[in-house]
């Protein structure tokens, strides 16, 4: 969703002293695209060269959810969902709907909040609480790890890492959780960024984002298929994909050097 913000950062620096916000924060640099995709190209979600990982964040929602997995249908195309825990507790019958279809489950953590403060036990208990309610609902056991809003912090990576979980970002997005996204914008965004062997972000629920902005995203999507074939790429779950691991289960990103 949104960006890192600067009042973000001056927020992070206020609240702890120097070295440990340096600590705690210092991998959210991963944030830009530039420093993830040159440095850590397996948190950027880079994979085979014509393979396109396609990714949702934010559900399941019941209103807009299903619309995603029956045009993904029409498209035949599986995706992978990150879902935020407290949704898929409230919506089993959603989640089990989504991998009877044939899509994959990831977590992007229990609720949806920006991480400033560090609080290793808090993420690692919340993260193994998304895990467990992924596997029991399902049975399936989830791979891989989105913090919300893609703010990757050392706890964060740390509980993703002691969860068993891979973390993955992403390389392209749509840019579709504002108020002013339109089809055109979301296809426009995806298509600047769009390159062989990279993981598409979209959102399939408006939970966390400007209201009725899914929408949006589920027109273009049709478009955003066929501009992935046209370019003779085949499009998937990130379970076909394999993004290198670099960034992934290594050490954590550091700062980079001012």
């Amino acid at each position: 969703m949104s960006p890192v913000s600067g009042r973000a950062w001056r927020t992070a620096a206020v609240l702890l002293p120097a070295g440990a916000a340096a600590a705690h924060i210092g991998p959210a640099a991963t944030w830009l695209p530039g420093v993830r995709l040159l440095l850590f190209p397996g948190l950027a979600g880079l994979g085979p060269r014509r393979h396109i990982a396609l990714t949702f964040d934010d559900g399941p929602d019941p209103v807009s959810t299903p619309r995603f997995l029956d045009t993904l249908d029409e498209l035949g195309v599986r995706a992978t969902f990150f879902v935020v825990g407290e949704h898929a507790v409230r919506h089993p019958r959603l989640l089990r709907e989504t991998v009877r279809r044939g899509h994959e489950l990831g977590v992007h953590g229990w609720t949806h909040d920006r991480p400033w403060r560090p609080a290793f036990a808090r993420d690692a208990a919340e993260v193994a609480r998304t895990v467990c309610a992924v596997h029991e609902l399902t049975g399936r056991r989830p791979r891989w790890y989105r913090p919300p809003y893609g703010i990757l912090t050392t706890s964060r990576w740390r509980a993703a890492r002691r969860a068993g979980l891979r973390t993955v970002l992403w390389s392209a997005w749509g840019r579709d959780w504002t108020a002013d996204a339109t089809p055109v914008s979301v296809r426009a965004r995806i298509a600047a960024d769009l390159r062989g062997g990279g993981t598409v972000l979209l959102h399939d629920s408006d939970h966390h984002s400007a209201p009725g902005c899914w929408q949006a995203t589920l027109t273009a999507l049709p478009v955003i298929v066929q501009d992935c074939r046209d370019a003779g790429l085949t499009i998937g779950p990130l379970h076909d994909h394999e993004p290198d691991a670099t960034g992934g289960r290594g050490r954590p990103p550091a700062r980079p050097t001012p």
